[in-house]
């Protein structure tokens, strides 16, 4: 489980095809705290590690399914080398819920159609899955890449969210551009209220 508060940007440092991707993530996190087998959200995936190293720098290693590849913007070329991408480990009992609760279980990936700055802040405006836009409500929580955002307006399929400054600087929004795939997560209350209601 995660909060969709980015706490590092790594790098892509490797990728493997080994029967699934394998990918070498550099990271400033302290690799010896990080046990085999835990979970860490890269980009909104939750993703398991199965290696940690120093050498040079400290890096961790996951690897990735076929349908996490292809349900993500990790395939296709979505991940390649230098890449950075948004880091989360999970949450440990006692932590803050600083975001909201976030799965790391990406739905599918959102299109990036416009920015627009205001101010010192940005304007983003995604173009979602149609089976997906139902779940997104202004005021709601997303998960775009990994991280906690505030909905503005939804219109149709799109969406529009705000970027502060601070957010650019501590994550990779500072990177995106118009056209990219961007993993989206809907709120799981959104989720549950939307199966509820088939039920009725």
């Amino acid at each position: 489980m995660f909060t969709g508060i980015i706490t590092d940007v790594g790098e892509i440092v490797s990728l493997t095809q080994e029967g699934d991707l394998r990918a070498r993530i550099g990271t400033s996190y302290d690799v010896k705290g990080i046990d085999i087998g835990a979970s860490i959200a890269c980009d909104g995936v939750c993703l398991t590690v199965v290696a940690v190293g120093t050498d040079p720098r400290a890096w961790f290693d996951v690897q990735v399914s076929a349908e996490s590849a292809g349900l993500t913007n990790i395939g296709g070329n979505g991940w390649f080398v230098g890449k950075r991408i948004n880091l989360e480990r999970a949450l440990r009992v006692g932590d803050e819920l600083g975001g909201h609760i976030v799965s790391g279980h990406v739905d599918g990936v959102a299109e990036l159609t416009a920015m627009t700055d205001e101010g010192d802040s940005t304007r983003m405006t995604f173009r979602a899955p149609e089976a997906l836009a139902r779940f997104i409500a202004a005021k709601g929580s997303v998960t775009l890449n990994g991280t906690s955002l505030t909905v503005n307006e939804v219109d149709g399929v799109d969406f529009g969210i705000n970027v502060i400054p601070h957010t650019k600087q501590v994550t990779t929004w500072g990177d995106v551009k118009v056209g990219d795939a961007i993993n989206l997560e809907i709120d799981t209350m959104a989720r549950y209220v939307a199966r509820l209601q088939e039920w009725r």
